[in-house]
C-alpha cells in the first residue's frame, strides 16, 4: 500500500486556544505561523501520522501587552523554547476520529487525545486536492510548566488551569 503525504495549508489553516480570565469570561489567542505533515496509506485518513509544530513567537491575542506577558518566563519562555510541537497517529474508530500522540510544549512532553472531525476530501478548482479537519481538545497548562498564576482580592483565579485547543485545518496533497 503507498503512502500519500499531506502537508498543512496556512492559508486556509488556524490553530487557536481559549481559556477563562477572572473565571467570567474568556480569552481568545492564536498562534499564526505553523506547519506539519500526515501521512496516510488510506483514503479515510485511519492511521495517518501526524506531525505539527507551531512558532512561540507568533502568539497573538490581540493586545500586544498580554502578548508579551505569554511570551515571557511566565508563561510559553519563548525565549527559550521556540516552538511547540505535536506527533501522533490519527484514529478512527467507526467513523469517529481522535489524535493521540505526543505534545511537547516549554521542553516537556505529555500525551495528548484530540477530537477530531473530519470534514472530507475535495479537488479544488486549481487540481489541488484538499482535506479538512476540525481538531479539538483541552489540556492543562499547569502540566506543561506553564504555572503563573494570580488571584484577585475576591479570590478569583485570573487564568483558568485548562486551555480548550481549537484548530481549522487544510492539507493539501502531495
Amino acid at each position: 500500500m503507498s503512502t500519500t503525504k499531506w502537508i498543512i495549508d496556512p492559508t486556509h489553516s488556524e490553530v487557536a486556544f481559549k481559556v477563562k480570565h477572572l473565571v467570567i469570561s474568556t480569552v481568545t489567542g492564536y498562534f499564526r505561523k505553523f506547519e506539519g505533515h500526515a501521512e496516510s496509506t488510506s483514503e479515510d485518513f485511519s492511521g495517518a501520522t501526524v506531525a505539527f509544530s507551531l512558532a512561540v513567537d507568533s502568539i497573538d491575542t490581540n493586545q500586544s501587552d498580554r502578548d508579551q506577558h505569554l511570551k515571557s518566563a511566565d508563561f510559553f519562555d519563548a525565549a527559550n523554547f521556540s516552538s511547540i510541537s505535536f506527533a501522533g497517529k490519527l484514529v478512527n474508530h467507526v467513523g469517529e476520529y481522535q489524535l493521540v500522540g505526543d505534545l511537547t510544549l516549554k521542553g516537556i512532553t505529555k500525551e495528548v487525545a484530540l477530537e477530531v472531525t473530519y470534514g472530507g476530501t475535495v479537488a479544488d478548482p486549481y487540481g489541488q486536492t484538499k482535506a479538512g479537519f476540525e481538531i479539538e481538545g483541552k489540556i492543562n497548562r499547569k502540566d506543561f510548566g506553564l504555572t503563573w498564576s494570580a488571584i484577585t482580592e475576591a479570590g478569583s483565579v485570573v487564568v483558568s488551569d485548562q486551555v480548550r485547543l481549537q484548530f481549522s485545518v487544510q492539507l493539501v496533497k502531495q
